[in-house]
């Protein structure tokens, strides 16, 4: 079920089993690439990825328009008809993406995932990259 970077196993595994209705973990870079998954589908968890990657920007950009704001995206939920999307920030250069069906509720959804970010935030970091090359 997990892909690339075992190391990621336990951690995402605990969240997919403590918050019913989960579909999908994605955990990505700032750029869109994923780097883990936990359950679901491997390209559709690309696709999930590179539209994080839009998502995020465009939620920094409004943030910029809050007078007291940082400017930083910490947390984007979308509800659609039959679920959720959680999008936060993970640490530098990456992301943590859920995607549930409607038994989520997305208060409890909010703390596990930051819960998570706040133990393991370290390890789910992203180098950044230029041209394609880590910098």
């Amino acid at each position: 079920m997990i892909e690339q970077q075992g190391k990621f196993d336990w951690m995402l595994r605990d969240l997919y089993d403590g918050v019913p209705g989960i579909d999908m973990i994605v955990v990505l870079s700032a750029d869109g690439l994923r780097i883990a998954r936990y359950s679901g589908d491997p390209d559709a968890a690309d696709r999930v990825a590179a539209a994080c990657a839009g998502l995020q920007s465009l939620a920094g950009a409004v943030a910029q328009e809050i007078p007291t704001s940082d400017g930083e995206m910490k947390m984007v939920i979308i509800e659609m008809n039959g679920g959720y999307f959680y999008l936060m920030a993970a640490g530098p250069n990456a992301f943590l993406a859920v995607l549930s069906d409607v038994r989520c509720e997305p208060g409890r959804m909010s703390l596990s995932m930051a819960d998570l970010v706040a133990r393991i935030g370290p390890h789910l970091t992203s180098p950044a990259r230029r041209n394609g090359q880590t910098v």
